[in-house]
Parts: structure tokens; C-alpha cells; sequence
């Protein structure tokens, strides 16, 4: 009698069990399209430091201090650029495990959709700081701008990768389980890295804005109805 009992338990928990799981399904179809482009760059990015290293970490900090808001100065004179400060850094030198003196540096970022007026500005900033890289990148309205227009392209590519899977299976039809759309965005810039002091003003350097390939892909899981 036990043994019935527990025979009819494991089987009801068997269909419970059962009636939870997902209904099978048939036909899915994984399908993905992708459109990309490419875009031109309109945003120049220029970061530079100041630099001092010596005995006296008071002085050295106020040589920093002193030429980064020279550096802020200029820079705020065009309304086109945009000024952010880094990181503040003041190191220990250490010369046979003894404190030998100190290195004081901080840097500055400049930003503008004018890639023209930062360049121009880059030359006379060189005169106090140093120049670390220069980058070129898509602004964020041009970069939804063009993945608007790759969204378009991407899900058009979807629907005729669709019709053709239920056209070469013979399907009446099919319907849409799943759809995911990813903007992969502009793949990551090159930097051009310079470190180099210079104690006079530097011409501009030459700078040539290139394109990104922006990318939009789609990814989806279609149902076929059969005939």
C-alpha cells in the first residue's frame, strides 16, 4: 500500500512538473542584418599638462596651478571650446629608498565642435603645458542621426532576410517572437599621443578629421506558419 501511495505522488509531482515547463515550439528561424556607414568626425578633443618636478613640492605646485589657469584663460576666450581640468597628481621621487623630491602634474581637456578654433588654440598652449593627445570624434547628434538612418536600413535588411527564409521553406507566412536592435557605435578612435615640452609657441599641428564606421545591427527570432 505504501508503495502505490508512492508511486501516485511521484507521478502527480511528474505532471505538475510538466505543466510548467515552456509549450514546444516549432519553425523558429534566428535571424540578424546589420547596415553601417561611414561618418565623418566633428568633434576635436586636445588634452595637455603641466608638468614640474623638483626640491620644493610648494613651488612646483604653484608653477602647476599658475600655468593651468593661464591655459584656462586663453581657452575660455572662445565660447566654441570646452574646458574641463583632470586629474591633480603630486608624487614622491624616490632616489636609494630616500625622498629625493616631488613631481606635480595636472592635465587639461579641450573639447569643440570647431575642430578649426582648437587647433588654432593648440600652438600658443604649448608655450606653458604639454601636449599629450589629440583625437578626433562623433558628436552624440550626428551619432543618432546616423543610427537612425542605419535602424532603417538594418530592419529592412531583416525583413527581406525574413521573407526569403519563409519563401525557401515553403511557409505560408511568418510572425516576429523577438527583435532586438544594438547600436554598436563608432569603433574607438586613435589617439595621437605627443609628450614632448616645448618652451615657445608651437605651430598648430596638422590635423585631418577621417570618418567612423557606425555600425546598426538586428537581431531576431521569426515564427513560420505552414501552409
Amino acid at each position: 500500500m505504501i508503495r502505490i501511495i508512492l508511486l501516485i505522488n511521484i507521478l502527480v509531482w511528474a505532471n505538475a512538473a510538466l505543466g510548467q515547463t515552456a509549450p514546444l515550439t516549432y519553425d523558429r528561424i534566428h535571424l540578424s542584418a546589420s547596415a553601417n556607414a561611414e561618418v565623418a568626425n566633428d568633434i576635436l578633443v586636445a588634452e595637455l599638462y603641466a608638468f614640474q618636478e623638483g626640491q620644493d613640492a610648494a613651488a612646483l605646485t604653484n608653477e602647476v596651478n599658475a600655468a593651468i589657469a593661464w591655459a584656462l584663460e586663453l581657452a575660455k576666450k572662445s565660447k566654441a571650446i570646452k574646458v574641463q581640468t583632470l586629474g591633480y597628481q603630486t608624487q614622491p621621487v624616490y632616489r636609494n629608498k630616500r625622498l629625493d623630491g616631488w613631481r606635480v602634474r595636472q592635465s587639461l581637456r579641450l573639447e569643440s565642435i570647431e575642430p578649426e578654433q582648437l587647433a588654432k588654440l593648440i600652438g600658443p598652449l604649448q608655450e606653458r603645458l604639454r601636449l599629450q593627445s589629440v583625437s578626433y570624434a562623433i558628436s552624440p547628434a550626428r551619432q543618432r542621426e546616423a543610427e537612425d538612418a542605419l535602424m532603417v536600413e538594418a530592419l529592412a535588411a531583416f525583413r527581406a532576410r525574413a521573407g526569403l527564409v519563409r519563401d525557401e521553406l515553403g511557409a505560408a507566412a511568418y510572425r516576429l517572437v523577438e527583435l532586438r536592435v544594438d547600436g554598436g557605435g563608432p569603433r574607438p578612435m586613435p589617439r595621437a599621443a605627443v609628450a614632448m615640452e616645448m618652451r615657445a609657441a608651437a605651430a598648430p599641428p596638422a590635423l585631418e578629421p577621417g570618418t567612423r564606421d557606425v555600425r546598426v545591427t538586428v537581431n531576431g527570432t521569426i515564427e513560420l506558419e505552414r501552409r
